[in-house]
């Protein structure tokens, strides 16, 4: 298990540019481990159309809460996304870190290393009974997601206690799930697979939880 400190943007597409002058500064992080930057794509799912993705999301990797807390602290390293002129026509911002669970896949090589492509989702709400949400979809859910075609990783992230100072809006979505695939092809090609289906049915068993 790893924290990872999410953040999402909503803006101007992000340029070649920024997304270099982005890997530079994250990079840097003292006590960071793995750094992605997600910039806007489009696809279809079946079930699911909620408008226009942001156009960027970061996930910042730490194997311990005190690096996290020292690099989103009043001086931490982190604090230098803040900058407007970093990530130039933002509108809005939010943050949170999580705990991260990475589960098995048939087959987690990609096809071109260093490419893909990945499809984020948050549940925003609130379960009624949220060790009830948690157990059933932890234990149900990736075993599903595993036999996507074509998935070479699958993460669910779940909500922490954490201090934090960056001057970012700070979400408390209770999961976050990320599934990962070779190209836009291939999430297109899984989402609209009858495991796409099975997924679905599953929702239908969830504990109750709103948003």
């Amino acid at each position: 298990m790893r924290l990872c400190w999410f953040a999402t943007f909503r803006g101007a597409p992000v340029t070649d540019i920024t997304r270099a002058a982005l890997a530079r500064v994250l990079r840097a992080t003292p006590g960071a481990g793995e750094i992605l930057i997600h910039t806007s794509a489009s696809t279809h799912d079946p079930y699911l159309d909620d408008g226009p993705p942001p156009s960027l999301a970061l996930q910042v990797y730490f194997d311990d809460i005190a690096a996290l807390e020292s690099a989103a602290g009043k001086s931490g390293h982190l604090q230098a996304l803040a900058d407007p002129a970093l990530i130039p026509g933002i509108a809005a911002a939010t943050q949170q870190a999580m705990l991260a669970r990475f589960f098995p896949t048939p087959d987690p090589r990609f096809a071109t290393p260093g490419a893909a492509c990945t499809y984020l989702v948050a549940y925003e709400g609130h379960a009624q009974d949220l060790n009830a949400w948690l157990d059933h979809y932890i234990a149900s859910h990736p075993p599903i997601m595993a036999r996507f075609p074509g998935i070479r990783q699958i993460e669910i992230c779940t909500r922490i206690d954490w201090i934090g100072h960056l001057p970012f809006e700070r979400v408390a979505h209770m999961q976050r799930n990320k599934v990962v695939f070779d190209d836009q092809a291939a999430l297109a090609a899984a989402l609209n697979s009858p495991v796409r289906h099975e997924m679905r049915a599953d929702f239908a068993n969830f504990p109750p939880f709103t948003g």
